[in-house]
């Protein structure tokens, strides 16, 4: 509806609109400069130089009417515009909307039809381009991919270290093929993102899409990028600490090298505890300098980052108390010095050899090849017996015991222990076997050998061939081992020692009977 008014007003144009005409003054403005206010007003309203109609509205305050775009304010209904169109100002207030969304409308409908064509040829376009770069980029990988398989073997060849070969060189060409495909895809993915906000931002209905596609790439980068320029001074400050720490650490390691190699003595420090010291104070700058990197992490004052690096602080404490202790226990075993590697030791009821010494446990080989491992914290409660540490220098005894009745001289009996023991492989001659009586019990006398040897991880073969020297030697005397009981009539029994050790006329006694003539 076209509003006519009895005296001439002054028009407000948008976009070489002629929407409407105000006609009353103001105490400042006369009705040129206020139809400019206006038209100044809905420039800045409009959306892309758009005016939406139905975003017109009246409202009305106290006694006044107003007209709206949104929730913005256009102009004021005066009384000069109500009487100049023979209405009162709620009329006149509806008599304005209905021309703004009139020609608004009209004049949209006239446009959108032309620019709809306009659009779709741009959005085609687009498409158009996108496919044919897609095309030629497909190509292009392709040609890569057949020139990196027919590649010759002088440029392209396994990655290997030292003697190991990580990647041979069909694998390393399936690798790298593999891997063009992923940069293929990638590009295809980073160009279909840029071209959708492109595509979104041609039609007025989906620009506020195609911004928020922009700013899900955008912000972050620009979030990133600033964070980055803000970082520097801390980043310097936590390249200074981590040198710091990383050539003190170097330092330690060449100490231990240096102790270990025995080309540095320090009085009371043995060279087997170098490395483990090193170990031990590795860890402590290492720790000291994450203590001292950790303010400057980006992140760490804040109340999550706080709140998680509690919670795998308690997870670790209550998880690993058995760990934590066995560290311990390794520490103090490692300058307790109780054994070391190849040793022959026995701990617990476990006997055999020591094959690995870490923090937290002990491997021992048993003489049946059994590995068994054993927690540090174990071996720190339980008593070690260590057989290799003087062996070498003055030798391991090995004992055994045979008990032996009392009718045999003891002479004899030490005679001929001492004379088995001799005549064993590994036994030492100096010094000499020797033999203890260790006890008088009721019906025997129990003997104890006791021999040197050098190699106490033999012990089971040299008990073995002390046994078996044991019997041929008694044996040889003529001393029968009955004990601990033997029950035997003597008279008509033979004797238990082997008969290739008796005389050839050697025959079993009859049995003595004696008669009563009384009875």
């Amino acid at each position: 509806m076209r509003v006519v008014a009895q005296k001439p007003g002054a028009s407000v144009t948008f976009n070489e609109i002629d929407l409407f005409e105000v006609y009353a003054e103001n105490e400042e403005l006369d009705r040129q400069d206020r139809a400019a206010v206006i038209a100044s007003r809905l420039k800045n309203y409009a959306e892309n130089g758009r005016l939406q109609p139905d975003s017109f509205r009246v409202s009305q305050r106290d006694s006044s009417y107003y007209i709206e775009y949104g929730n913005k304010r256009v102009f004021k209904i005066r009384p000069g515009d109500a009487e100049a169109m023979e209405a009162s100002q709620a009329e006149a207030a509806q008599l304005y909307l209905d021309e703004i969304q009139q020609k608004l409308a009209g004049r949209n409908a006239v446009n959108y039809v032309k620019n709809m064509v306009i659009n779709v040829v741009l959005a085609l376009m687009v498409i158009l381009l996108l496919f044919l770069v897609i095309r030629y980029m497909n190509k292009l990988f392709r040609y890569l991919n057949v020139r990196l398989i027919r590649s010759n073997s002088d440029y392209l060849k396994g990655v290997s270290f030292r003697n190991y070969e990580f990647l041979g060189k069909e694998r390393l060409i399936t690798l790298l093929s593999s891997g063009l495909g992923i940069i293929k895809w990638v590009f295809i993915l980073v160009l279909i993102y840029i071209s959708l906000p492109i595509l979104f931002s041609i039609f007025p209905g989906t620009e506020g899409i195609a911004r928020s596609l922009f700013a899900l790439v955008l912000n972050p980068v620009r979030k990133i990028l600033t964070g980055l320029v803000n970082y520097l001074p801390n980043l310097v400050t936590i390249g200074v600490i981590a040198l710091a720490v990383r050539y003190a650490v170097r330092f330690i390691r060449f100490l231990s090298d240096e102790i270990k190699s025995e080309k540095l003595v320090i009085p009371g420090f043995y060279p087997d505890w170098a490395y483990p010291t090193y170990q031990i104070l590795r860890f402590v700058f290492i720790a000291f300098g994450f203590i001292m990197i950790f303010p400057y992490l980006p992140g760490s004052d804040s109340p999550i980052f706080q709140g998680v690096s509690v919670f795998l602080g308690l997870l670790v404490s209550f998880g690993s108390g058995s760990a934590i202790s066995n560290a311990v226990a390794g520490i103090v075993i490692t300058y307790m010095r109780p054994y070391k590697l190849g040793d022959r030791v026995k701990i617990g009821e476990v006997t055999g050899d020591v094959i690995e010494k870490s923090m937290l446990v002990t491997r021992v080989r048993t003489i049946k090849n059994e590995d068994i491992t054993i927690p540090n914290s174990t071996i720190l409660s339980n008593h070690t017996v260590n057989y290799s540490t003087i062996a070498k220098e003055k030798g391991v005894i090995l004992y055994t015991t045979v008990t032996i009745g009392y009718d045999v001289p003891w002479k004899d009996v030490h005679k001929a222990l001492i004379k088995a023991g001799k005549g064993t492989a590994m036994i030492e001659e100096s010094p000499e076997p020797f033999v203890l009586q260790t006890s008088l019990d009721d019906f025997y006398v129990s003997y104890q050998l006791n021999c040197y040897t050098k190699y106490p991880e033999k012990a089971a073969l040299i008990y073995s061939n002390i046994h078996a020297n044991i019997q041929d030697e008694f044996n040889s005397a003529g001393i029968e081992i009955l004990s601990p009981h033997y029950r035997a009539a003597r008279d008509g029994n033979m004797t238990t020692i082997p008969v290739n050790y008796l005389p050839s006329d050697y025959k079993a006694p009859s049995f003595g009977i004696k008669v009563d003539k009384e009875g």
